[in-house]
């Protein structure tokens, strides 16, 4: 296919925005030029690439041409960043990646850092297991995911684990698990979770009384979508929670949160994926992250 530039372009930013509306505002064009555009690469592909619905849905067609829009920008900015003077150089190129959000809240940010001059970083937050998700549909070039086999088009190293570790108040403690940390207890202490994406706490009840007999437990929940909410959450004493020891260790330290189940926890594999594309910047990415992780996780 002999494919037009701005038309990949008018795409990719109609998938962002996820209105054409949004898509013209952010080219600076009228919708009705991103709309022909959109037609053209339609005729052009020979196949509908996206359902107009608010917002808009793209057909697995058109998940594959925004990856190619976006493999564009990418060696674009690249390109820019090489041929550009000193004293005018390229704008530095964006990197949409996908990231959960303990890894987020405790090492990536300290592992990205150095780079932030030159590489402008669209971080997407997801839980761990559907970071992959992003990457599939081309709305990330990267991620750090739990899914070991590479999504297709993407390489996969592994990174390292979260060590996560049943937390709470001294407090809760005390109220709910002053005769220890039995079946009849987890049955009723309320718990957190992070979203209904997040089942760690969940995994955890499984193992700890895959034992016991009668029905699953069905404690109270408590729902915080955001890490750092979540950890205060815990510490404030609205129920107990999972958290890895890099965001937890200061407040178990000052005695604010105490392991109450010290020997059973969930150690998350964590594994980089990326797209299979010879880019500066996106090595750059990669080899920091794999630093990062050396020096962050287990």
């Amino acid at each position: 296919m002999d494919l037009d530039l701005a038309q990949l372009r008018a795409l990719g930013a109609i998938a962002e925005a996820g209105t054409l509306d949004g898509a013209a505002r952010a080219l600076h064009l009228t919708p009705s030029a991103i709309s022909q555009r959109l037609k053209a690469l339609e005729a052009t592909a020979g196949r509908v690439l996206l359902v107009r619905s608010k917002p808009v849905r793209l057909t697995p067609s058109g998940e594959a041409m925004v990856r190619l829009a976006r493999q564009v920008d990418l060696l674009a900015g690249d390109t820019a960043a090489l041929l550009g003077a000193d004293d005018a150089p390229g704008r530095p190129p964006s990197l949409p990646l996908a990231v959960n959000a303990d890894s987020l809240a405790t090492w990536i940010l300290p592992t990205l850092g150095p780079l932030a001059s030159e590489i402008c970083f669209d971080l997407r937050s997801d839980d761990e297991s559907h970071t992959a998700e992003l990457l599939r549909d081309g709305t990330v070039m990267a991620a750090v995911t739990t899914q070991a086999d590479p999504v297709p088009g993407c390489s996969v190293i592994r990174l390292g684990s979260l060590r996560y570790r049943p937390v709470a108040a001294p407090t809760f403690v005390d109220r709910w698990f002053a005769d220890g940390v039995t079946r009849a207890a987890l049955a009723e202490a309320p718990l957190l979770i992070f979203d209904r994406k997040d089942t760690l706490q969940h995994r955890y009840l499984q193992r700890r009384v895959r034992t016991g007999a009668g029905q699953p437990l069905d404690p109270p929940i408590h729902a915080v979508p955001a890490s750092s909410e979540f950890m205060a959450a815990v510490a404030a004493g609205f129920g107990w929670g999972l958290l890895p020891r890099q965001q937890s260790a200061e407040l178990l330290a000052r005695g604010e949160l105490v392991e109450f189940d010290a020997d059973r926890g969930i150690d998350v594999v964590l594994f980089w994926q990326q797209w299979k594309l010879r880019s500066p910047a996106l090595d750059r990415v990669a080899a920091a992250v794999r630093e990062g992780a050396t020096r962050y996780l287990d």
